[in-house]
């Protein structure tokens, strides 16, 4: 079975590469991981504040991935494999490849204008040699019938 991992955000990049990972995944009897990455809070002289930032950050993307889960459920997909993971961004992904051996493709998308965003350049730039599977990168000029189309 294909497995898709997809790095779940709020920005519109990362829902078409959900939408492209999880037509994929269907086309071909696979499944979707999301990964929602939660920031670490820089050191403050008050604890209790970082603490309370991070808790927010992290109810926020449980949301995030509940909902896109309930979306791929809802179009006829199968239940995606959920995790929220704290940390450096490329350091989280790259260890959740290495831990989940079964993910056959990195799905990320790229923004419409401006410059790539941390995990494009990194995966597609420095990192490329190392991971341990495909890149797909989603160009954010896609409407969601080309997605389709190309899935």
């Amino acid at each position: 079975m294909r497995v898709y991992l997809v790095i779940l955000d709020e920005t519109e990049e990362a829902g078409l590469a959900l939408r492209f990972a999880t037509r994929r995944a269907a086309k071909t009897g696979g499944t979707v991981h999301l990964l929602a990455l939660v920031p670490r809070q820089p050191f403050h002289a008050f604890s209790a504040i970082a603490a309370t930032i991070e808790d927010e950050a992290r109810a926020r993307a449980e949301l995030l991935v509940a909902g896109a889960a309930g979306s791929i459920l809802s179009e006829g997909g199968t239940m995606p494999v959920i995790s929220v993971q704290q940390g450096e961004g490329t350091a989280v992904v790259a260890q959740y490849l290495e831990d989940h051996p079964e993910v056959q493709a990195l799905v990320l998308g790229a923004a419409k204008e401006g410059g790539p965003g941390p995990l494009v350049s990194h995966f597609s730039g420095q990192g490329a040699g190392q991971l341990l599977c495909p890149l797909y990168i989603i160009p954010g000029t896609l409407s969601d019938e080309d997605i389709d189309r190309l899935s």
